[in-house]
């Protein structure tokens, strides 16, 4: 069970662990061990998110989500599988936790009436520097 926040807990049967070999170098023993940890978490799914959280997990998880629905995080970060797997539940509830937050409403605002004079000023005088480029007449 992965505890988000005091709303939110991922119970065990939402996320799926699969270990596999980890790439890059680890010597010899590399090639024993399934150190890195895929982890899948069924979002789409699962009980305990609301509807709009699972739309911005979606939109925060990018192409970590999957087709039909699911999260999948893999860590090959250390060589320990153990640690492996707690970095990934650390991500996943961290990107929960992000998806909680509601962003804020943009209020659009309009541009100041010394701001556009200002601006218009400038041009001007940038279009009367590139107007005195030129051939000079003799």
């Amino acid at each position: 069970m992965i505890r988000v926040n005091d709303k939110i807990t991922i119970q065990d049967w939402e996320v799926t662990e699969h270990f596999v070999r980890s790439s890059g170098p680890g010597g010899q023993n590399v090639n024993k061990v399934n150190s890195a940890v895929e982890l899948r978490f069924e979002a789409e799914r699962s009980p305990s998110l609301p509807d709009p959280v699972k739309r911005r997990l979606r939109r925060i998880a990018g192409r970590k989500w999957t087709t039909d629905g699911a999260l999948v995080l893999q860590v090959q970060d250390t060589r320990s599988q153990a640690r492996n797997r707690e970095i990934a539940q650390e991500r996943l509830a961290e990107m929960i936790r992000k998806a909680c937050e509601k962003p804020k409403r943009r209020i659009p605002t309009k541009p100041t009436k010394g701001s556009q004079r200002r601006r218009i000023e400038a041009k001007k005088k940038r279009g009367e520097v590139k107007a005195l480029r030129g051939k000079v007449e003799e």
